[in-house]
């Protein structure tokens, strides 16, 4: 069975982890701290803090930014749960806005009809690694500071809606020449392990708000609510007579440890000129094999302004409905190759359909949703094994007479 999307883990990166659990210092620390310094560099922000999921940092930066009951939150119906859970965990109400058909990002137009006075963040979700049109948010959130009602300090310090990225697809991605993690107030990258770059599990939060904020002193105060609030961390109280800490907020538990960041540093030396080579190599065997199909409608990875970080290959099949779908998927399945799904949309799942979200309200998010296929896409595929992919994605849709 071709599998649909493994880590990479080979000998520098065992070596690695080995050296860190030889050293003493296995949880925050040394590792972590130069991980975030080399990722800041890399995406040429002002600071980054690394953290146990993207999930936690997309809440972290809610919660910073003082989101909360009422309050509203943008973002598209065509994501991860995780985008909306962290809006419904700070008590705030996720408002789902429809995606473009071409790109599957959120839809500019959407947003625009969706802004109230009660709306704080916006949440474009960079869908596969391509970034949303990020000059057109930014211009959007200026146009409407007449209706932002600013509420605690943060707020209106920025005296506008927070561009808050979940750029968990879309490391290395590069938006006018620009990287993901330069791009927005915030941005909050994924190191699970089907991402690009994986940590096994992992997260970080690139700061780049404007002036008058300071961006490193905003990644000091969340280092502090990353980790029960506490004034230390075990490296800063690891130094001689610096036992003493206090607990300044009841803070919580999501910091990154050294083990983890060890696997981040190898991953991320080599993620340019190895990892999104191979990965774009991939991507262009498929574009090229089923540009030939009539039925494929082939995804974008690169336009005039924006190249993707090759995250996702997402297939549509034109003219098919869900269960047509479903039934190539298993067809796939019985060639022994692995494909998915990205993403059954918010509105489709049980909790958001209970809060009445209604799928009929996004078209475009169900249309993409209806005739989209995932292939596999990781370091590891050989020429033989894409050519087996290519064959069982073609066969499965002839035989179920697309």
């Amino acid at each position: 069975m071709i599998p649909f999307s493994p880590p990479r883990v080979d000998e520098e990166t065992i070596k690695a982890v080995t050296e860190v659990l030889r050293s003493g210092w296995i949880t925050t620390g040394p590792k972590t701290k130069l991980f975030e310094k080399k990722i800041a560099e890399y995406c040429g922000c002002p600071s980054v803090l690394c953290l146990n999921s993207a999930t936690a940092g997309l809440e972290l930066a809610l919660r910073w930014y003082g989101v909360g009951e009422g309050d509203e939150v943008i973002l598209p119906a065509y994501t991860y749960a995780a985008t909306a859970n962290v809006v419904m965990h700070c008590g705030a109400i996720p408002v789902l806005a429809d995606v473009n058909k071409n790109d599957f990002n959120i839809s500019i137009k959407s947003i625009e009809q969706k802004i109230t006075a009660k709306t704080k963040v916006i949440m474009p979700v960079d869908f596969g690694g391509m970034p949303c049109d990020y000059n057109a948010i930014m211009a959007m959130v200026g146009d409407n500071k007449n209706k932002f009602k600013a509420k605690g300090v943060n707020q209106l310090k920025l005296g506008r809606i927070m561009v808050l990225s979940d750029a968990a697809h879309s490391f290395g991605a590069t938006y006018n020449g620009k990287r993901t993690g330069s791009l927005t107030d915030i941005s909050v990258f994924s190191f699970h392990a089907v991402k690009n770059l994986t940590t096994a599990e992992g997260g970080a939060m690139a700061f780049n708000l404007p002036e008058p904020f300071n961006n490193s002193e905003i990644y000091t105060e969340l280092c502090v609510k990353s980790l029960h609030g506490q004034n230390k961390d075990a490296l800063a109280k690891s130094q001689k007579g610096s036992w003493r800490y206090d607990v300044v907020e009841a803070g919580y538990k999501c910091n990154m440890t050294d083990i983890v960041a060890a696997i981040g540093l190898v991953e991320l030396e080599r993620y340019n000129g190895d990892t999104l080579a191979k990965r774009k190599h991939i991507v262009d065997f498929y574009q090229k094999a089923f540009a030939q199909c009539k039925w494929a409608d082939l995804p974008i990875f690169k336009d005039t302004q924006r190249e993707s970080s090759y995250h996702l290959y997402p297939l549509r099949i034109k003219n098919i409905d869900e269960k047509k779908r479903d039934a190539i998927i298993q067809k796939i399945f019985d060639k022994d190759v692995s494909v998915n799904v990205h993403f059954i949309p918010l509105p489709m799942l049980s909790f958001y359909k209970n809060l009445n979200y209604k799928i009929s309200e996004y078209p475009v998010t169900y249309g993409n949703y209806s005739e989209e296929i995932s292939l596999p896409i990781y370091y590891d595929l050989t020429e033989t094994q894409l050519a087996t992919i290519v064959n069982a994605v073609i066969k499965s849709v002839e035989e179920i007479g697309v």
